[in-house]
């Protein structure tokens, strides 16, 4: 009879409620805090989820972040089921949080010229003998996000692929790309496939609603830009 009276492992709950699926499903804005704790701990009790732990112990502390980590490992393994592991996962992850507010937020970079790109992207591409594809992903503030070596090829030429430059700059939320490449050759002039490939990427960029703001070709410490030069 006393099985009646267990509660149901977070494993047999619909998937829904389950604390790491909703995460990834919903994003993590959605998850309680006591939810957000039972990811940390993974496990509760015979009697008790993971999440039902998580509630009882925010319970002891009027479910007051700032109680909770002022609590000691001491404090925590009192709780049935809170090991010292368990009781040091939870203080290491306040204390993240702690460090993480109190630190200033980094200034980040912002392009707003063809010469900013260019200067920015250049240690990637100096003294290289073949050909590499970058591109650099801005927010829409011109903020940069990312930048990824999308193609590396031979002296004469490197094959980009559009699909994945556009999966990139969508996983990484850009509103904005800078495609980037070199010629080891020293010239500057854009090939036809180089002028190719900008036309296809503007193109899709603009179904894809994320706006491919430049082009720039790279040879030694010199470059051309497809904007400057009205080529894009």
């Amino acid at each position: 009879m006393d099985n009646y009276n267990q509660p149901l492992p977070i494993t047999a709950w619909a998937e829904a409620d389950r604390p790491r699926e909703k995460l990834m499903e919903k994003g993590r804005q959605v998850l309680s805090d006591a939810e957000l704790i039972g990811i940390l701990i993974g496990s509760g009790t015979r009697k008790l989820t993971a999440v039902q732990l998580s509630q009882q112990i925010l319970s002891s502390v009027k479910n007051d972040l700032n109680a909770l980590g002022a609590l000691t490992v001491q404090d925590l393994i009192k709780f049935p089921g809170i090991g010292e592991a368990k009781a040091i996962t939870i203080i290491a992850a306040l204390e993240l949080g702690r460090r993480r507010k109190e630190q200033e937020p980094a200034k980040r970079t912002k392009m707003l010229s063809s010469k900013d790109s260019f200067e920015f992207i250049y240690p990637d591409f100096m003294d290289l003998q073949y050909e590499e594809f970058w591109i650099i992903l801005l927010d829409r503030g011109n903020h940069f996000i990312r930048k990824i070596n999308v193609s590396k090829g031979g002296v004469a030429g490197t094959v980009v692929d559009v699909k994945r430059i556009f999966k990139e700059a969508i996983e990484n939320l850009a509103s904005y790309i800078v495609m980037c490449h070199n010629h080891p050759s020293g010239n500057l002039r854009p090939s036809e496939e180089d002028i190719r490939i900008t036309k296809r990427m503007k193109e899709a960029g603009i179904l894809m609603d994320i706006k491919v703001l430049d082009h720039l070709i790279i040879a030694g410490r010199e470059y051309l830009s497809f904007i400057d030069e009205g080529l894009l």
